[in-house]
């Protein structure tokens, strides 16, 4: 009998992330063909429910398909939901948890973990939710460990992913672990969609950079320094700019940005090597100098610390192919890096990656 996959849909919930159980589990199939899972939709009363679309969705099951259930998946709801907005738990949506058999492998996709920690499940457990409501939910779920910066957590009987297509991520991870690398690569191919991804949220944040250069403090300085990123950039040489004291600079400098002058000036250069691998044709060696690294190693190192990927994983990732250069039935095109294999069939590094998995 196929592993049954429930999936609870709640008011507002978001339409891609409540499809992306029904397309990787329901993409699964055994030597023979046959499906390795089947994948049923349910609310909280058996209703349609609104998306944050604009259309419902109707369904076959109410909360009694969740007694029968061996895994449960909540997709992400609008971020005006109760519980995303103040923790709000429902007695109708405790009464469907409380359903749910003891055992039952829970899954969550992008908010969906703000239901679990609501519920009080992921307390002393490590737990991951969209980049843009870490805050949110680190305020709202102080006892859980949240982690924002990887793609999903697996504690075993539960686990959650970031936001939106970081869902995929997780659903592939659940076929992998059940059966294998060869049926998990078999549904990524059929999808379009990697096996499994290097790096976590963290490549995805954008980190603004300051644009007022009028007025007093260090705002003048600051714009100075991104015009000269690839420069080295002394603490006094910037305080004499500011024409303060190292002292009375830094404490100035860090009461207006919330970082040392140091942190800072790191922060603008893997933004500004950021955007020179998504947009430009320069080696790594020449990004690594445009944006004041110096050396290729230390961009890596840079890179890696601060996003968990490496500068050409991150180019292949964010980098735009213009239509011109590229050719019908060419994966890549002519004259660009080709994408490395990073798992094949019968591949079992994916599962165990630090930079995609929290344990």
């Amino acid at each position: 009998m196929a592993h049954l996959v429930a999936v609870l849909a709640l008011e507002g919930v978001i339409a891609f992330e409540l499809g992306i159980p029904a397309r990787i589990f329901g993409g699964a199939k055994d030597p023979a063909g046959q499906p390795l899972y089947e994948v049923a939709t349910c609310t909280l009363d058996g209703r349609p429910v609104a998306t944050s679309a604009d259309f419902k969705v109707m369904v076959d099951h109410g909360t009694e398909l969740l007694e029968r259930a061996d895994t449960v998946v909540i997709p992400a709801s609008a971020d005006s939901s109760p519980a995303v907005a103040d923790a709000c738990f429902t007695p109708a949506l405790a009464d469907a948890l409380a359903r749910i058999r003891p055992g039952t492998r829970l899954l969550s996709i992008c908010t969906g973990s703000f239901i679990l920690a609501a519920a009080g499940l992921l307390d002393g457990r490590p737990a991951t939710t969209h980049w843009r409501y870490t805050e949110r939910f680190a305020r709202l779920f102080p006892r859980v460990r949240l982690d924002p910066d990887v793609l999903y957590t697996d504690d075993g009987d539960i686990l959650t992913s970031g936001g939106v297509a970081a869902g995929v991520d997780l659903c592939l991870h659940v076929v992998r672990r059940d059966h294998g690398s060869a049926v998990a690569n078999a549904v990524a191919r059929n999808c379009l969609v990697p096996p499994w991804r290097e790096g976590g949220q963290k490549q995805y944040v954008e980190a603004p950079s300051p644009v007022d250069s009028g007025g007093s403090g260090t705002a003048a300085v600051r714009a100075w320094a991104l015009e000269h990123l690839d420069r080295p950039l002394a603490l006094r040489q910037l305080a004499d700019r500011a024409g303060m004291s190292v002292r009375t600079f830094t404490r100035r400098f860090r009461e207006e940005t919330g970082a040392s002058p140091g942190q800072w000036i790191t922060t603008q250069r893997t933004e500004r090597a950021r955007q020179l691998l998504e947009r430009t044709d320069l080696t790594i060696d020449q990004v690594a100098r445009e944006s004041g690294f110096g050396t290729a190693a230390s961009l890596r190192l840079q890179l890696r610390g601060r996003l968990d990927v490496a500068p050409s994983a991150y180019r292949r990732t964010f980098r735009a192919l213009p239509e011109s250069r590229t050719a019908p039935g060419s994966p890549v095109a002519s004259g660009s890096p080709v994408p490395e294999s990073t798992t094949g069939p019968g591949s079992a590094a994916a599962p165990g990656s630090p930079a995609r998995r929290a344990s």
